[in-house]
């Protein structure tokens, strides 16, 4: 019991572990370096960088693979350091956001086209919950559902389609509003994409992808006693 319980902890603190490096890390150092120890938004930018290169670096030399995740927070960070040398335009800055909601949603739809949709790390450790047995129903439909692959693939689609139609969203607001306005009504807008993303994903993608896991695990339950009354 004591063991299962520990193997658990492990296997749910692995799960978690790239969308933490990947992802929390350096969006935190970013914050940290802007707002707690006062740089500018292109020395924040920069240094935040640093573990996305690295592990990206790290990833194709010695695992021959891509890190999507960190290739991903890699090319944000790059295209806001270039934008950091534009200036002068007060709109051109209102729309900065946008362009890092559109490498971020372009980066997930081609992933989508290449058949290894990146939200599904971001997503998965939620359904499996660290847990052996999901996962185990996890890979079990990963291979042998297309319906599963499918709802994993619309989740996906849908982050990608909305972060950028935000981006469409604020580049309009951005040229027809007054910049006063899009200066709040931007924050808005990127919290209903979000709100969006997660209702609709969940919809088309996370809720029958849980469903169909909770029914794998009730079809594997209810082969264990079969099993042991034939033996």
């Amino acid at each position: 019991m004591t063991t299962n319980t520990v193997s658990q902890g492990r296997t749910k603190k692995n799960a978690f572990a790239p969308l933490i490096v990947d992802v929390a890390l350096p969006l935190g150092a970013y914050y940290l370096c802007k707002d707690a120890l006062g740089m500018s938004t292109f020395a924040a930018l920069a240094w935040s960088s640093v573990v996305p290169a690295v592990r990206t670096v790290w990833s194709a030399a010695v695992e021959r693979k891509i890190n999507a995740l960190a290739g991903l927070i890699l090319a944000v960070n790059t295209v806001g350091l270039l934008l950091g040398f534009v200036s002068g335009d007060p709109r051109l800055m209102l729309i900065k956001d946008s362009a890092v909601s559109s490498t971020v949603g372009i980066g997930i739809l081609v992933s989508v086209a290449l058949g290894k949709p990146m939200m599904t790390e971001g997503m998965k450790p939620f359904l499996v919950k660290g847990e052996a047995a999901k996962e185990a129903a996890w890979e079990r439909l990963m291979a042998g559902s297309p319906s599963f692959r499918r709802s994993e693939r619309l989740f996906s689609l849908v982050w990608g389609v909305v972060l950028l139609g935000e981006c469409v969203v604020r580049i309009v607001g951005a040229y027809t509003l007054p910049v006063d306005t899009m200066v709040w009504l931007g924050t808005v807008i990127m919290i209903g994409a979000m709100a969006l993303g997660f209702v609709v994903g969940g919809a088309l993608g996370a809720g029958p992808m849980l469903g169909q896991l909770a029914a794998e695990l009730n079809v594997a339950d209810a082969k264990v006693p079969a099993l042991a009354v034939a033996r």
